[in-house]
């Protein structure tokens, strides 16, 4: 068994969550060949992670290198035909009715595919997409459904962006059984491109939501609005077709999944897979620091949103003055603003020295065990290995509620809502005021990883997947795989997913999505799953 595993920005170039479940793959799965395929920036990365031995072959693409030449001449039909259908997918104002949707996504899939094909036939589609014939397509296709607005100068830009963006279309297929992106997005251009040639099998994960973070990422972007329109666009059209193109989806949560089924994704091939950590590479803690210490364990990023943890921590020392807060984690080239931000903050609420950026530390166990608890107060989250990671080592954890981490939590920790600095204060105060309560909860967090998050338990269901892709003979229902594991079943409705056309028989009905835990202030005094008596008319008031 051969698996191409694809990633943007991640593995082996970079460390972070996405980083550290391909490794566990590749090395936990270690009869299968594999080779990695990154989208890169511009080739100049180098390689942050020791290669397994059954890793053949690291393939870069780099999206931001030097591309083709500006031609002035027209560029045939071969191309301009499916980029006008391109074109339109992204002037195209979202339809709510999902039948429309799907045929929207379905047109802009099969538009790439025209794409590439003009590419594989020795097209240069980064020149074609720059000439002076696509940027007047790109004016006259904005100006027949959207509003005045789009200039030159926009068109160019937005052109610009997405010429990089689709460079995979120009990249020879890989070749393997089954190609597994570990996000949607550009990774999936890789599956597609090895799907339309050689009908290999695609499979989707997603740790956080690709489409979600890429519309947080632009909020602040000095970006002309038509460009975002473009940009953005293009966006939602690729994750609602990547969806309705792989043959398998397995979402790293319940609520990664519930976004995916909103964005059009069937449920009739959906396996919800956890994240899993080897319980004796995280051994549970056998004291604590003198002091009462929080630990944070991650990239500094915006995502993390260490800005409101800095700020809950100003609280926290408001009743504990002795408190710590140590955050251990390293800056990925283009956060140093952001670094120095959160420098600028610790000095600004009096915090130097009690609150200290460690940097990146090779044990991540010494980072658990150096505190008391462990807070995560980001905005947007997959199944976050820190969570899990914490949790296995016997450490109490607040977190915010994003993405699946109430899923990973349970009632072995405290959820609050995010950007609540007031919630992450009170949830640490309580806490660490509490040692009995601290202790309960650290010995429930480690049980809870090793009845359901386990590598052994993640790796199973990875390699039942893998060989029913593989092998569309096999009949027998796959292994149960790990607890709390959604299992579907295959698709039933009629595709070509090969040719993108597709026969719709039947919309998947689309269940309404579970409401939300309520969490934040008014049932911060709690740990989900039981609730203290005397917050319970709060907690009643606030629902």
């Amino acid at each position: 068994m051969k698996v191409a595993l694809v990633s943007e920005g991640t593995y082996p170039y970079a460390m972070g969550g996405v980083s550290v479940w391909c490794d566990q793959l590749m090395r936990g799965l270690s009869d299968y060949r594999w080779e990695m395929v990154a989208l890169t920036v511009d080739n100049s990365e180098r390689p942050v992670w020791r290669l397994p031995e059954n890793l053949d072959r690291v393939t870069a693409i780099p999206l931001w290198g030097p591309g083709g030449d500006r031609r002035r001449g027209v560029p045939p039909k071969e191309f301009t035909e499916p980029y006008q259908e391109f074109l339109l997918s992204l002037v195209t104002p979202l339809d709510p009715r999902p039948e429309r949707a799907v045929r929207e996504n379905v047109r802009f899939i099969a538009a790439l595919r025209g794409l590439h094909e003009y590419a594989a036939s020795g097209g240069d589609l980064s020149a074609a997409m720059m000439s002076n014939r696509a940027l007047a397509m790109m004016m006259d296709a904005w100006h027949t459904i959207q509003a005045d607005g789009l200039t030159l100068a926009d068109a160019t830009q937005g052109a610009w962006s997405l010429e990089h963006m689709l460079r995979p279309l120009s990249v020879p297929a890989v070749e393997a059984d089954v190609v597994h992106a570990s996000m949607n997005g550009l990774s999936m251009l890789v599956g597609l491109v090895a799907k339309w040639t050689h009908g290999t099998p695609l499979l989707l994960s997603e740790h956080g939501i690709y489409l979600r973070e890429r519309y947080i990422s632009y909020l602040d972007e000095d970006t002309p609005h038509p460009v975002k329109v473009l940009i953005l666009n293009f966006f939602r059209c690729l994750a609602g077709g990547a969806y309705l193109a792989c043959d398998a989806l397995a979402p790293h949560s319940g609520y990664n999944r519930r976004w995916q089924l909103r964005n059009g994704a069937e449920p009739d091939r959906m396996w919800t897979m956890y994240n899993g950590v080897a319980p004796e590479s995280f051994p549970p803690a056998l004291e604590e620091p003198p002091e009462p210490t929080i630990v944070f364990a991650g990239r500094v990023d915006p995502l993390k949103d260490l800005h409101t943890l800095i700020r809950a921590f100003a609280i926290v020392r408001e009743k504990l003055p002795d408190a710590r807060l140590r955050m251990f984690g390293g800056t990925p080239a283009g956060n140093e603003v952001y670094h120095d931000s959160c420098v600028a903050l610790i000095e600004e609420l009096g915090l130097t020295g009690a609150a200290v950026l460690e940097g990146r530390i090779e044990d991540m166990v010494e980072a658990y065990h150096s505190g008391s608890i462990v807070a995560l107060t980001s905005i947007s989250e997959g199944f976050p290995y820190t969570v899990v990671e914490a949790m296995a080592c016997g450490r109490t954890v607040v977190c915010t509620n994003v993405g699946g981490v109430s899923e990973a939590v349970g009632d072995a920790g405290f959820v609050v809502a995010p950007r609540d600095s007031a919630a992450v204060a009170e949830a640490c105060v309580r806490l660490l005021d509490d040692a009995e309560l601290r202790h309960e909860l650290a010995a429930k967090a480690r049980n809870r990883v090793l009845e359901r998050f386990t590598l052994a338990q993640s790796l199973d269901a990875y390699r039942n997947l893998y060989e029913r892709l593989s092998n569309p003979e096999l009949t027998a229902e796959p292994a149960p795989p790990a607890p709390d594991m959604v299992y579907v079943g295959r698709v039933a409705i009629s595709r070509y997913v090969g040719r993108v056309a597709r026969e719709i028989t039947a919309e998947p009905a689309v269940p309404e999505a579970p409401a939300e835990p309520h969490v934040g202030r008014a049932t911060v005094n709690r740990y989900v799953g039981r609730v203290a008596q005397s917050d319970v008319e709060s907690a009643e008031q606030a629902a």
